[in-house]
């Protein structure tokens, strides 16, 4: 049987980002496609068998596909200089897990599958949980076609030069109706057990979350003739504007807002910027409030614009409501990992995708460091290791 630390170790020397730390690996890249030949690899090497459907999702059958299948998975793209196992943790665990359950002989009374998700994070086309939304058809596939990265590359293009058809892109009844059950096991992202908790989690529900761009737009000009009292600069209405963000979710309790990207167009040392874009992630429990918070952001970016004379604009790009997830499937996980306490998560799963079409329910492994999104994140081997004992404990059950 393959460790999970060995299997992650196989792995720990591609898209390592020399600049950042961690690991960049957005869908489609050099590096992301060499992890879907990895697990392709090692899937067939346990008697898997491994194809692409429509929307670039891979599938590992143990077992004839079919309707109500037991499907675990996750994803192998990360966000730009980002950790080791979100996201890998749960397809390395998977794939040992299966070992752990042929080691077992456990008879199965219906197919199992291992699922990777393209571009979950968002990190290339700005859409997180791209693939199950397609899947589930919580995006429109022009939408989807038509979303650009940052070198003007649109999904379309990048899904055909991985071998898809743009054109069959969405959602796909067949391949819904294969997943019986979904249980993703990821990292834990925060410090909900502790340094010295229990291994793992069962978790209740996903905080809503949501994407928008905020663009604000003043007077491109030289930097060194303009005076200061003659300037339309977006690049300071910005920086008043991340510092509301920050302000307005501190003063509402269980909010969080976060602006982790800006652009300044054109983007010359010395050319004061004609647009600025922000891209702001707001998140709360509670759908309404979320609603409130990006609200009350953008109300008072404008007030701030305005004074420095400058305009701003606010454009949705995604938004996941609030998802708990199937309470019966959460018992079973519970029964099966008696000593696993209950989480609430704030970050986005495809599992949260999945919880509004089919029974989803995800299992998160400690994060003693508590840090995620950035190479500090970290798993004890132990854990990573005994990972794979629960998911075989929790699929052998279902199964």
């Amino acid at each position: 049987m393959a460790a999970v630390t060995s299997l992650l170790d196989s792995i720990s020397d591609i898209g390592r980002d020399p600049v950042r730390g961690g690991y960049s690996r957005p869908v489609f890249s050099a590096a992301e496609t060499e992890l879907r030949s990895w697990f392709t690899a090692e899937a067939q090497s346990r008697g898997l068998a491994v194809e692409t459907d429509r929307n670039g999702i891979l599938w590992a059958w143990w077992g004839e596909p079919q309707k109500g299948a037991l499907v675990t998975g996750s994803h192998l793209d990360s966000v730009p200089g980002g950790g080791a196992f979100d996201g890998p943790l749960g397809i390395a665990a998977a794939l040992a897990a299966v070992d752990v359950l042929k080691e077992r002989g456990v008879q199965r009374n219906r197919s199992l599958a291992i699922t990777v998700f393209p571009e979950e994070e968002g990190s290339r086309f700005g859409v997180a949980c791209l693939g199950s939304r397609l899947l589930t058809g919580a995006i429109d596939p022009d939408t989807a076609r038509n979303l650009r990265d940052d070198a003007g590359t649109t999904f379309a293009d990048a899904a055909r030069a991985a071998g898809l058809d743009p054109e069959h892109l969405g959602r796909d009844e067949d391949a819904l109706a294969r997943i019986g059950d979904f249980v993703e096991l990821h990292v834990e992202q925060g410090r909900g057990l502790g340094e010295d908790g229990p291994a793992v989690a069962v978790g209740s529900s996903i905080l809503g979350h949501g994407r928008w761009k905020l663009t604000v737009h003043g007077q491109g000009n030289h930097a060194g003739t303009t005076l200061m009292e003659d300037r339309a600069d977006p690049m300071v209405a910005a920086a008043q504007i991340i510092t509301a963000v920050q302000q307005t979710a501190a003063a509402q309790p269980g909010a969080r807002a976060t602006v982790g990207r800006i652009q300044a167009i054109p983007g010359g040392t010395n050319v004061i910027p004609s647009r600025v874009d922000l891209w702001l992630d707001a998140r709360h429990e509670e759908d309404a409030v979320t609603a409130r918070l990006v609200e009350t952001i953008h109300g008072k970016a404008q007030k701030i614009a305005a004074f420095e004379g400058c305009s701003v604009t606010l454009a949705q790009e995604s938004f996941s409501p609030t998802t708990s997830f199937d309470p019966a499937l959460q018992r079973q996980l519970q029964l099966a990992l008696p000593q696993a306490p209950v989480l609430v998560t704030g970050a986005g799963h495809d599992a949260g995708i999945l919880a509004g079409h089919v029974p989803a329910g995800m299992i998160f492994v400690r994060n003693p460091s508590g840090i995620s999104h950035s190479p500090e994140e970290y798993v004890e081997d132990a854990d990573a290791d005994y990972s794979a004992t629960a998911l075989a404990d929790v699929l052998e059950d279902l199964l």
